[in-house]
């Protein structure tokens, strides 16, 4: 069974950046598309990121376009989101899910993923 683990959020002033790391144990992650998701307060949880089996292809939600970069290193069994220029409303509790596939290159932010890690939480404020 996958099970993922969240690490990397913190509190961060506003344009500042985190790096946040999803770690897989129980199953290699290359057979796996990777989506990071976010939660806030009140709110209902978001897609922001979505990393295929291979890596080749990522697609964004619109409000992290050009500030996010979502990654991965299948032989660590890890990926990875990279967050920059942060904002406040950026504060979330983050979180990563797995999908099994048999595509390399496909990733949608509104598949049903799988596994989920507990979450780690991102906070931006001065």
């Amino acid at each position: 069974q996958l099970q993922l683990v969240e690490s990397g959020g913190d509190l961060v002033q506003p344009g500042g950046s985190l790096r946040l790391s999803c770690l897989a144990s129980g199953l290699s992650l290359d057979i796996y598309a990777i989506g990071w998701f976010r939660q806030a307060p009140g709110k209902e949880r978001e897609g922001v990121a979505c990393i295929s089996r291979s890596g080749r292809s990522i697609n964004y939600a619109d409000s992290v376009k050009g500030r996010f970069t979502a990654s991965r290193e299948n032989t660590k069994n890890t990926a990875y989101l990279q967050m920059n220029d942060l904002k406040p409303e950026d504060t979330a509790v983050y979180y990563c899910a797995a999908e099994w596939t048999t595509v390399q290159s496909v990733c949608r932010l509104d598949w049903t993923f799988a596994a989920w890690g507990q979450g780690t939480q991102v906070t931006i404020s001065s």
